[in-house]
């Protein structure tokens, strides 16, 4: 499928079913972030303004004090494409993203950081 093409009803139900904490609102798909702080929150925008330069497609955002809010579709398709569902993944993936204990030697952070 183009990334261009607008999904249909199902295979927007099929793909939401991968991305948890997304949901569909007024043609676009949405989550929002909390963190546990401005510090954090600007951090999470900065890394989400990387993926979207990267990859051509830019969500919208709303940023406030512990909140990051995220909104995707296409403007040219009219509606949900392949584009807006991979692009949240990679979101979701770099949000949530934490050093598995006992696999990484990373240690990780002991704040709330990303929920």
């Amino acid at each position: 499928m183009k990334p261009s093409t607008k999904l249909s009803p199902s295979e927007i139900t099929e793909r939401l079913k991968t991305l948890p904490g997304w949901r569909l609102e007024d043609g676009a798909i949405v989550r929002e972030y909390q963190t546990d702080g401005w510090p954090t929150t600007l951090m999470l925008v900065n890394a989400i303004g990387f993926l979207a330069e990267a990859a051509d497609h830019h969500p919208d955002l709303a940023v406030s004090w512990g909140k990051v809010g995220v909104k995707l579709w296409t403007h040219s398709a009219g509606g949900l494409t392949a584009s807006d569902v991979e692009l949240a993944q990679l979101i979701e993936q770099t949000a949530l993203w934490r050093p598995q204990p006992g696999k990484s030697a990373l240690r990780g952070t002991t704040k709330k950081f990303v929920g």
